[in-house]
């Protein structure tokens, strides 16, 4: 009888042992994928359909038979543009969810809110949109454009072949608008532009009542001088905004604006007829013409399920760099975050205007840079693009405490803020 105990405790044991160690092998079926876009609030109007389209790319990637030989998983979080709730959901994604990598934020105030997460618990983000530059991390692979990716070459479009002397920087109050237009500022003054002949203004995330604004622009562009407007403004805001400018007839000819925040999606919730001919810049354009660009659209309709939706710069740099991710895994033969980081660097995939974008030591990408005018139907046309791509430059060259600042996290130097002049580094660098 004890002999059948022991032998009969032996098994359970065994099949305990058994349960137990299928528990990891189970968990390890898959390699999920984290997404962190504003589902609700006031960015949901850019971010939503950047979660959809990361749903989209990785549901083709399981097409093609998953990543080493396992199907990704997408895990969705809400940090419904709350900027704490951001930080919140990234070490969700992280430390529970276990995620390999996230592709996520919109806002600069978003990203600078779950960037210490990502340090401290050493993985990955994707970051698909332009921002003000002046930072550099090991753990953000930035795809979106840099200042000198998209406000400084829009500047110089607008100087060269608008003629403008005359400079309003309408933006969002938050750290984008205000590094970049202090980018700008000192570019413009440079160039030999007078302080009076700028004039810099900030409103709320969300903010509505444009009346007293747009009359500020319209009496400082009556002042005999070329006038444009560089907007940084963010979110649903450019939904009045737009719309004000159309109410106290501001036109392209007269004070065109140009934007860094307006895309077909922005655009698609308003009557676009009053605004032909303003600008945007971007580095893609829904109206590039490409064979990857015309495969991209096809794509995305079908699996939105609709021939009127949009596609946008950001969804670009998302397919960019989910891309890059994917070819970075297969190319380490693991998800393990130091190995892809040390990967990436190097690493050259298709962008949707017919070139290859590829990732550089500090961790920002090549692209070229596209000045686009509204059409009456929502779309842009491409008037201006640079010959060839433009490297990312993550410390603006025009601003004192950047100029002699690179970034390069190869080893052995594997430094965020490489001073050239002193020869020394001082590491991360997120300013």
């Amino acid at each position: 009888m004890a002999t059948f105990r022991a032998a009969r405790a032996a098994i359970g044991t065994g099949l305990v042992c058994l349960a137990l160690s299928a528990i990891p092998a189970k968990a390890e079926e898959t390699i999920k994928v984290g997404i962190l876009h504003s589902l609700s609030g006031t960015m949901a109007i850019s971010e939503t359909t950047l979660k959809d389209v990361m749903l989209m790319l990785i549901e083709e990637q399981n097409k093609k038979g998953g990543l080493l030989g396992k199907k990704l998983e997408a895990v969705v979080v809400d940090p419904a543009s709350d900027w704490p709730l951001f930080a919140e959901k990234a070490r969700e994604l992280i430390s529970a969810q276990k995620v390999a990598a996230v592709f996520g934020c919109w806002t600069s105030v978003s990203r600078k809110s779950v960037l210490p997460v990502f340090e401290e618990l050493n993985s990955v983000l994707f970051y698909p949109v332009q921002y003000e530059g002046e930072e550099s991390s090991k753990n953000i692979f930035y795809t979106g454009a840099a200042p000198n990716q998209q406000a400084i070459p829009a500047v110089d479009y607008l100087m060269e072949q608008e003629g403008v002397e005359r400079w309003v920087l309408e933006g969002t109050d938050y750290v984008y608008p205000r590094t970049t237009n202090k980018i700008l500022e000192a570019y413009l003054q440079a160039k030999g532009v007078k302080p009076e002949d700028i004039m810099v203004n900030y409103t709320p995330f969300g903010f509505a009542d444009w009346q007293t604004e747009v009359a500020a622009i319209k009496k400082f562009g009556s002042a005999g001088k070329k006038t444009a407007v560089v907007s940084t403004v963010n979110g649903d805001a450019n939904v009045p905004f737009y719309k004000e400018l159309g109410n106290q007839g501001i036109k392209a000819e007269d004070i065109p604006v140009v934007a860094f925040s307006v895309g077909e999606e922005e655009l698609a919730g308003i009557d676009t007829t009053p605004l032909v001919g303003h600008l945007a810049a971007w580095n893609y354009f829904m109206s590039v013409e490409s064979p990857e660009n015309e495969e991209f659209i096809k794509a995305w309709q079908t699996f939105i399920k609709s021939d009127k939706r949009v596609t946008n710069d950001p969804m670009e740099a998302h397919y960019i760099g989910f891309n890059m991710w994917v070819k970075a895994v297969e190319k380490a033969g693991t998800t393990d975050t130091d190995a892809v980081v040390d990967a990436l660097v190097g690493v050259a995939v298709p962008n949707l205007t017919g070139g290859y974008s590829a990732m550089l030591p500090n961790h920002h990408i090549t692209k070229p840079v596209l000045i686009g005018e509204i059409q009456a139907d929502g779309q842009f046309e491409i008037v201006s693009q640079t010959p060839g791509l433009v490297a990312g430059d993550e410390w603006s060259d025009f601003l004192p405490d950047s100029k002699d600042l690179i970034a390069d996290w190869r080893a052995p130097l594997s430094c965020g803020n490489f001073n050239v002049g002193s020869g020394k580094c001082s590491g991360q660098a997120t300013n």
